[in-house]
């Protein structure tokens, strides 16, 4: 189960706060007025590498190098 926090006290504890989600890798959910509104979270060292992330996510129907019979002018 995710920790509660009350605005209020993030603000207060804010960089501490970081540091203990970073390290102990567990989720704060931060409330106003017992309401939940925000959730800090542990960032995933592969969520930070930008290059191949899309890797395996696109498929070709057919041959991408075969002409697709389209006439076209490059002077035009």
């Amino acid at each position: 189960m995710d920790e509660k926090m009350q605005a209020a006290k993030f603000k207060s504890e804010c960089l501490k706060v970081m540091e203990r989600v970073k390290k102990t890798r567990r989720k704060i959910v931060i409330t106003k007025r017992n309401v939940p509104i925000a959730k800090l979270v542990p960032i995933d060292a592969e969520d930070e590498q930008v290059f191949g992330r899309l890797k395996g996510t696109v498929h070709f129907k057919g041959s991408i190098i075969d002409s697709i019979e389209e006439g076209w002018n490059a002077n035009s």
